[in-house]
């Protein structure tokens, strides 16, 4: 049955004083959330996120990942939202997401924002999810170039995430199948990494045999490039082996379960 090996590297870059970044990194589920754009409490809602969309996925790991990751994003912006109602110094908050899971034959990904996830297959990079993004926008209406885009002063401006905020739907994520195969490798990145590193440079870095090497690779070329922001690299290959047990390994913000608005409340069975 499919499931992912792999591993993450986290770093606060060399101008932020703290990580706004969360990961976590499973045989069944992966992900990278990003406090959006420095704005109140981004560790908060990037590791609340990511404690309760790994949490609900572990709890299912035989159950269809579309529904899986889809209820899981629910639950998770629920918990942003009750977040800000008990501490309005956290209005504001919000993260992007970019997470995979797999229940053995299918692997969905679910993404909001400009995390981003990439796929090399057969030495080749593909860019698989869409940036939530006001360039990416002007990019596709024929405004600017891909190139243009790289350096727009507005390339940051994100016009989708999940928010501590009655506001848009609470499904606010796109879920889909992903068509991966085995020896298929994934990338799971902030955008530490894409705002300062080529796809070549990506593609170069996860032809790095050891997955975690690769994703320390990977973020090294981030801080070389100026590391103006935290950098999270997932660097996951796709293979075929017997169900293991195990959690996973959490990354970032999540780490200190403070960030997280309430751990109680995700229940993993």
């Amino acid at each position: 049955m499919l499931r992912f090996s792999g591993a993450g590297v986290t770093d606060v870059g060399l101008v932020r004083d703290h990580n706004e970044d969360s990961a976590f990194v499973g045989p069944y589920v992966a992900l990278v959330a990003d406090g959006v754009g420095g704005a109140a409490a981004g560790e908060i809602a990037s590791a609340t996120t990511t404690y309760a969309v790994s949490a609900q996925a572990i709890a299912r790991p035989d159950d269809d990942p579309v529904e899986v990751l889809g209820e899981a994003v629910t639950f998770a912006r629920n918990q942003l939202l009750q977040g800000v109602a008990h501490d309005v110094r956290r209005t504001g908050m919000a993260t992007t997401l970019t997470a995979v899971a797999t229940d053995g034959t299918r692997v969905v990904m679910a993404h909001v924002g400009d995390s981003r996830a990439y796929l090399l297959h057969q030495g080749r990079l593909a860019q698989l999810s869409t940036d939530h993004t006001y360039v990416h926008q002007l990019v596709m209406q024929g405004h600017l170039t891909a190139a243009q885009a790289r350096i727009h002063p507005w390339k940051n401006v994100v016009l989708r995430a999940l928010p501590g905020a009655e506001i848009g739907q609470v499904e606010d994520a796109d879920v889909l199948e992903l068509e991966v195969e085995l020896g298929d490798r994934l990338l799971l990145c902030s955008d530490g990494l894409s705002d300062l590193v080529t796809d070549d440079e990506i593609a170069e870095g996860l032809r790095v045999a050891d997955p975690q090497s690769a994703a320390a690779t990977l973020v090294e070329r981030a801080l070389e490039a100026g590391g103006v922001d935290n950098i999270t690299c997932v660097v996951l290959d796709v293979i075929d082996g017997p169900r293991v047990v195990g959690d996973g390994v959490l990354l970032g913000a999540v780490r200190d379960l403070a960030n997280v608005v309430d751990p109680a409340a995700v229940r993993t069975s």
